[in-house]
């Protein structure tokens, strides 16, 4: 992938542009991919690796996620997941090993700074919603992003899981998930 990405053009002159929503998905599935793909030690017994959770907002998640403390994203370093790819990535992966919590993607790519802890589904969101598809090998963080898919406000969420590198996409309620060593086949 180059560090360059053609951002659609707007409609009309007075439009800011912005890159839709599956632009914005393909970056950070890529970079949490390489991040994965970067960590070598994913076999050694009693070894964490890195974790991620990235939540790509359609609209505000402010009514559903509370701060995570001194946890940030080094906007310094990268505001956007269309910047540099090199940035991107060394951000990523130093967030994955010394931060936790979500870092939220806005639809033109930008990053908050701020990361977060979304909230569960309330009882009457759990029931309009139905069951979901919970997997054995789910943890807190990605029973977190599948409930945090079904959300109004989400176009989508991407995971890392710190056990064995999988990579997990999750969109309305569903997911779909890749293992470390299948990771590189899409790009």
């Amino acid at each position: 992938m180059s560090d360059s990405i053609e951002l659609p053009r707007p409609a009309d002159a007075d439009r800011e542009p912005t890159p839709d929503c599956s632009a914005v998905l393909d970056r950070i599935e890529w970079c949490v991919e390489s991040v994965s793909l970067a960590f070598e030690r994913w076999d050694d017994a009693h070894v964490r690796g890195p974790g991620l959770y990235f939540v790509v907002e359609r609209d505000s998640t402010a009514a559903f996620s509370d701060p995570m403390g001194a946890n940030h994203w080094p906007v310094e370093d990268c505001a956007s997941v269309f910047d540099s790819i090199g940035p991107l990535f060394e951000a990523a992966r130093s967030v994955a090993v010394t931060n936790d919590g979500a870092v939220v993607v806005h639809s033109d790519g930008t990053i908050c700074p701020e990361m977060v802890r979304l909230k569960q589904l309330s009882a009457t969101e759990e029931d309009a919603v139905g069951p979901l598809p919970y997997a054995d090998w789910m943890g807190a963080r990605h029973m977190s992003a599948l409930e945090t898919s079904t959300r109004d406000a989400v176009f989508a969420v991407v995971t890392l899981s710190e056990e064995n590198g999988r990579v997990t996409v999750f969109r309305d309620g569903a997911y779909e998930d890749r293992h470390r060593n299948a990771l590189s086949e899409k790009w």
